[in-house]
């Protein structure tokens, strides 16, 4: 992917982009390395397994141990999502089809032609860059701003405390008080990059929230990331996706922090995991609040704030192509759907079950020869089984989420008050769906999160 990306992005010679794009899309799809009959054996033992156990498919077993519950919640979910997406991502192939033949293109436009065109339109269209972006968002900046986020939003403090011993002299830790000054957690953060370090951005704890004879144990956790260091003469500066992981892996930290709880496996992060991401990507939706931005988001060189129409360009860039991927990513979630609720082994053509499942989704043409399944590691290989509809649900969930906030006010202490109490304090010592509902009151809305990518207005 690192090399197969950025050359259909950026390269003009479409020949070799098809048979780049049909290599890739084809791959362990035949050949020496085959896997057609290794995922359906995959698949059809675990039906039996499902079976052996008392299930009909290996999806309802899987799924007794999610938020979601079951298949016929998981089916309707991404189809509810499908219905009100698909008009607007056909819309998306339609004027991406017309750009590319005011470009010169002749013809149908094909996958291997998307990712050149919609970058060019893009480029075109929103004129935004990293470079433009990032005098604003200073690494000492950003951290000032999440910390007084979780002071606002939870009444936190972040004390640096150079009695604590470190594993590397980049990292510093912090101890976390509440606003009555009383002990929370310490939380370590490793910014830089170096040999000995994975490449990414996560969140861990080296220990968890318990209680043990009548004594509280609170949490050591640790937030690893990527950022450029600074330099003699230069900060370092974040790229706006680095400001939006800073917030995701903050999310998870106060998700452990500010856990309650006796038992060490039902607190903190330890929940269901399709639920485990509402707490990370509910903390990103501030980082496009103005509100929030004018309170530490300022030029690095000349102390300017962030102006507005900077703001409403990257949100109008964000919202770009946003029902096409959105239908993108169902149709993942559709043909993982498709194979884990078989109901008999199956022995028939890979290509055409696969065709079959993502039907309801297709947008781009459909290309002979090629497949993902063969090649769908998260599901096969990546204990995603029945299990990949939940990046979905995740954004739905914060999406929903977070319209609580924007109705009663990005900073207020009531509804952040009940998101401590009901979400982030709990861990898993409640069902998913139980605490979510004390929290907003309904289940989680799918219309949130459509209206998030700018599609609310048009569909009513």
């Amino acid at each position: 992917a690192p090399s197969y990306v950025p050359f259909l992005t950026y390269s003009s010679n479409r020949e070799l982009k098809e048979k780049l794009w049909r290599a890739y899309n084809s791959r362990a799809l035949g050949g020496e390395y085959d896997n057609r009959e290794v995922l359906k054996q995959i698949a059809n033992l675990r039906l039996k397994i499902a079976n052996l156990l008392g299930y009909e498919t290996y999806a309802d077993y899987v799924l007794e141990e999610r938020m979601a519950e079951n298949t016929p919640t998981v089916n309707a979910f991404l189809k509810e999502l499908l219905d009100a997406t698909k008009s607007y991502a056909d819309q998306d192939y339609a004027t991406l089809s017309a750009y590319a033949a005011s470009q010169g293109l002749e013809g149908q436009l094909m996958p291997w032609d998307w990712a050149y065109y919609s970058e060019k339109y893009k480029n075109e269209k929103y004129a935004l860059s990293d470079e433009m972006v990032k005098p604003y968002f200073k690494l000492e900046n950003v951290k000032k701003g999440v910390f007084l986020l979780a002071n606002k939003l939870y009444g936190l403090n972040f004390t640096p405390n150079g009695q604590i011993e470190v594993y590397h002299p980049d990292v510093t830790a912090y101890d976390v008080t509440d606003e009555q000054g009383n002990f929370l957690a310490v939380l370590y953060l490793d910014f830089f990059p170096r040999a000995s370090k994975n490449s990414g951005a996560w969140m861990t704890e080296y220990r968890g929230t318990k209680v043990v004879d009548g004594k509280e144990t609170r949490p050591l956790v640790s937030l690893v990331m990527n950022f450029t260091k600074p330099t003699e003469t230069k900060p370092s500066l974040l790229t706006f996706d680095e400001v939006e992981t800073f917030l995701h892996e903050f999310g998870h930290a106060l998700h452990g922090m500010l856990g309650k709880g006796t038992y060490e496996s039902l607190t903190g992060t330890n929940v269901y995991r399709d639920f485990v991401e509402l707490p990370s990507q509910i903390m990103e939706n501030w980082a496009t609040e103005k509100e929030f931005l004018d309170l530490w988001a300022a030029h690095y060189e000349t102390g300017e704030p962030m102006p507005a129409e900077l703001v409403e360009r990257i949100v109008a860039a964000q919202n770009y192509l946003a029902a096409y991927a959105n239908v993108r990513q169902l149709s993942f979630g559709m043909t993982d759907m498709a194979w884990h609720t078989l109901k008999q082994p199956y022995e028939g053509d890979v290509e055409q079950f696969e065709v079959k499942a993502m039907a309801p989704t297709q947008v781009l043409p459909v290309v002979e020869g090629t497949a993902m399944s063969s090649a769908f590691g998260h599901i096969f290989a990546g204990g995603y089984a029945a299990g990949y509809y939940g990046y979905k649900w995740a954004e739905v969930l914060e999406a929903d989420a977070f319209s609580l906030f924007k109705e009663k006010g990005i900073f207020n202490r009531e509804v952040s008050d009940s998101f401590r109490e009901n979400i982030l304090s709990k861990g898993g010592t409640e069902h998913p769906m139980t605490l979510y509902v004390k929290f907003r009151g309904h289940k989680p809305e799918t219309r949130a999160l459509i209206e998030k990518m700018g599609l609310g207005a048009e569909a009513e």
